[in-house]
């Protein structure tokens, strides 16, 4: 099977606060979100502030590679 040519891709959205500090001591794991994008309005990496469990704050995460 080919791949699709869609428009709406999922992505996965991974804070960067937790991956920066290397999962300190404080938090004991990394926050991800999937959610889905346009890939024809945003070509270029999403960033969106999101509530991280573990920072026990709102902070930035952003998009990875599956």
């Amino acid at each position: 099977m080919a791949k699709s040519k869609d428009a709406r891709i999922r992505v996965l959205l991974e804070c960067t606060s937790c991956v920066r500090d290397g999962v300190n001591k404080e938090s004991t794991g990394i926050s991800r979100y999937i959610t889905e994008k346009n890939r024809h309005n945003t070509p270029g990496r999403l960033e969106l502030q999101k509530f991280c469990p573990y920072c026990y704050k709102h902070t930035i995460h952003g998009e990875i590679k599956k």
